[in-house]
């Protein structure tokens, strides 16, 4: 079945490495992405579609994903200011738009204004020549791709991408949104992004995927963030596309020492996702926050595999990812903390906790500790299950109808992810999602 996912996917032209490459390789100083570029093509054709006969892909069959038929658009679809309006995040510093994957300037805003010295925000291909060592020695570096069939497709179909790059002791004043839009049915997209915070500096970067349309896509991100000694990333990712989509998806953060990184992640849409987060804490004294939430019902299937691999001492990373499943829907937590030899005092916790709204609703949770080392403070756990009866007859008990209560305390529940969420309007908008999706008739 890979063929008929693969092969209609690559084009000659890019098997072959002809002259239409994308401008912003063209730069004698990116040239060794074009390599890169090459490598992944080549794993592509030898790596096969993942199986629920595989380890990592067991609960998450993708055979639906190999029966599509999906089409990758030339150029952009015609998206007006007015159709991406409703996602617009007021406290934005900069908006970058992609279209199915290809970079829209004429609607994203900011960009180009000066953020501070030496920052640059922007499509890959407006990469400054100064700054071109820096994309190069990044990008594609991260994200590991010779096991991994998606992330290898995307780089093979590398052409516009996010970058950010944040110097030295510089701190952005508002968030960076990033918004990728799926706008033509059936398309196939393969988004990149890069963050790279230099030491002391400090940035928010909001990852937003949506869809202008019911109908099904293929979406295939890949993300990479690079937190320098001392400096602080706060992440927030917002899936929320279409219910007939497929959306698979790769994020790789690499931790300097003493660095900071937090992240919020929020499924709401597809019919089938994937997330695949990797942290690296590669330096003394890193810290990490990572909390997730999954709201599905229906027929949706949403899939979180997580590592936190402790390399180095004196390491903290805390862990909370949240499904409510409704309806016959099914989720999938697969978290797994690494402590390395030599990683002592490391300081870890991971929680998996998850609501069932009906009987046909299923969540296969797997929290995993693998500790190489002996003076280290670590600690999972999971639990799945329904509405507390008790809760639901004290709110009863005050005046609220059944229904009522578990409305309220499924929102509740949701809802503590989505507080973590730093920057106000999105935290607002993705709350009345929250309610809105757990609200049930009586």
């Amino acid at each position: 079945m890979i063929e008929r996912v693969v092969d209609r996917r690559l084009p000659a032209t890019l098997l072959a490495h002809d002259a239409k490459l994308p401008p912003a390789l063209e730069q004698p100083k990116l040239a060794g992405l074009q390599a890169l570029r090459a490598e992944a093509v080549e794993r592509v054709g030898a790596l096969k579609l993942p199986t629920s006969h595989d380890e990592a892909w067991r609960f998450t069959g993708i055979s639906a994903l190999a029966e599509q038929s999906f089409h990758r658009p030339a150029a952009a679809a015609a998206v007006q200011a007015g159709d991406i309006e409703r996602f617009a995040i007021g406290e934005a510093a900069v908006r970058l738009v992609f279209v199915d994957g290809i970079h829209v300037p004429s609607l994203s805003t900011g960009v180009g204004k000066s953020a501070g010295a030496g920052v640059f925000i922007g499509n890959l291909a407006a990469t400054p020549p100064n700054e071109a060592a820096t994309v190069a020695a990044h990008l594609g570096r991260h994200a590991g791709f010779h096991d991994h069939l998606f992330a290898a497709l995307n780089l093979a179909f590398l052409r516009d991408a996010a970058v950010v790059l944040v110097p030295r002791d510089t701190a952005l004043a508002g968030p960076v949104h990033m918004l990728f839009v799926a706008a033509e049915a059936g398309a196939a997209s393969h988004p990149r992004v890069l963050v790279v915070a230099a030491p002391g500096s400090e940035v928010s970067v909001i990852e937003d995927y949506v869809a202008l349309h019911g109908e099904g896509g293929f979406s295939n991100p890949v993300t990479e963030i690079v937190v320098g000694a001392g400096a602080k990333v706060e992440h927030v990712r917002v899936q929320r596309e279409s219910d007939a989509a497929f959306h698979v998806a790769s994020c790789a953060v690499s931790l300097a020492a003493s660095s900071r990184y937090r992240s919020v992640s929020v499924a709401l849409g597809a019919g089938l996702s994937r997330l695949d987060l990797v942290v690296q804490q590669t330096a003394e004294g890193a810290e990490c926050s990572l909390d997730g939430l999954a709201l599905i019902g229906g027929d949706q299937i949403a899939d979180t595999h997580s590592v936190v691999d402790h390399l180095q001492p004196h390491g903290t990373s805390r862990q909370l990812h949240k499904c409510i499943v409704d309806g016959a829907a099914h989720a999938v937590f697969n978290g797994k903390v690494m402590v390395r030899p030599g990683a002592q005092k490391t300081d870890s916790a991971q929680s998996s906790r998850n609501l069932l709204l009906t009987r046909k609703a299923v969540v296969d949770t797997l929290p995993q500790l693998e500790i190489f080392a002996d003076d280290v403070k670590c600690a999972h756990g999971a639990t799945v299950g329904q509405l507390d009866a008790e809760e639901v007859f004290y709110l009863r008990s005050r005046g609220l109808s059944e229904a009522a209560a578990k409305n309220l305390l499924t929102y509740a529940f949701g809802a503590e992810v989505i507080d973590r969420i730093g920057v106000a309007s999105l935290r607002r908008s993705l709350e009345q999602t929250v309610l809105e999706r757990t609200e049930r008739q009586p």
